[in-house]
């Protein structure tokens, strides 16, 4: 049986709502009950500090007693004077990727410091982690004013280097048919999605796009703890 893997949770609090027990030992336990072996896990405070190395600190620190199943996936923001250390830190501790948030640190996700990221990302081996969305607009606090991530931003970054590999999380159906059929088969193919917006049945968005894209560039993600993680386990039970 393959072990199942959950390429996309956080942890730690957000500053617009509050999430019902956005913890490590929360996490634990829904992995246990739903049979989830391990866990790529980011730093939902790290997404609002203009400085993501304390952030990094308190993730390191909060996931320390379950490393045999929780993965950091620490925060890198290319902007700010550090960050390469921060990649460094990430290569050190084994991690399997980092997370960056165009939108909310403030640069262009086809520019050059995305350029400089992806470099040392490549570089580094680790999967560079872009999430076009936390939360549906309709739902979102005035002060939330973070735009989505767009296509053509995607398509910008797995441009920007012919070595980076890219997972994007909580895309729906529309973004990854505008990403991947506008992308050659190389940048196409160092692209991963996970399902966690992608809708299941009765709509079969996923099942579509496991015939379209292919059921390879597809992975586990929860959303932990902005969804419930059964509802990303279900669409991977119910889709053919």
């Amino acid at each position: 049986m393959t072990e199942l893997v959950d390429h996309n949770a956080l942890i730690g609090g957000y500053p617009f709502r509050a999430l019902p027990d956005p913890t490590p030992a929360r996490l634990v336990a829904d992995m246990e009950r739903l049979g989830i072996a391990r866990a790529w896990v980011g730093h939902v405070p790290s997404i609002f500090y203009r400085d993501v190395a304390a952030g990094n600190d308190q993730l390191f620190a909060a996931l320390a007693p379950h490393r045999d199943r929780l993965l950091p996936v620490p925060a890198a923001n290319p902007g700010y004077p550090g960050w390469d250390l921060e990649i460094e830190r990430a290569r050190r501790e084994g991690c399997p990727a980092v997370r960056t948030y165009p939108a909310h640190y403030g640069f262009d996700a086809g520019g050059e410091l995305m350029l400089d990221l992806a470099a040392a990302c490549a570089e580094a081996g680790l999967e560079l982690v872009l999430t076009v969305r936390l939360e549906d607009g309709r739902q979102r606090h005035p002060l939330d004013v973070a735009r989505d991530l767009i296509g053509a931003e995607v398509r910008a970054a797995v441009r920007l280097n012919p070595k980076v590999h890219l997972l994007v999380t909580n895309a729906d159906r529309a973004l990854v048919e505008e990403v991947h059929f506008g992308s050659t088969r190389a940048e196409a193919s160092r692209i991963r999605w996970d399902v966690s917006w992608i809708w299941g049945p009765p709509e079969d968005h996923l099942a579509i796009l496991y015939r379209t894209v292919g059921r390879d560039r597809f992975v586990l993600g929860t959303h932990f703890p902005f969804r419930l993680p059964e509802n990303a386990l279900f669409k991977l039970e119910l889709t053919t």
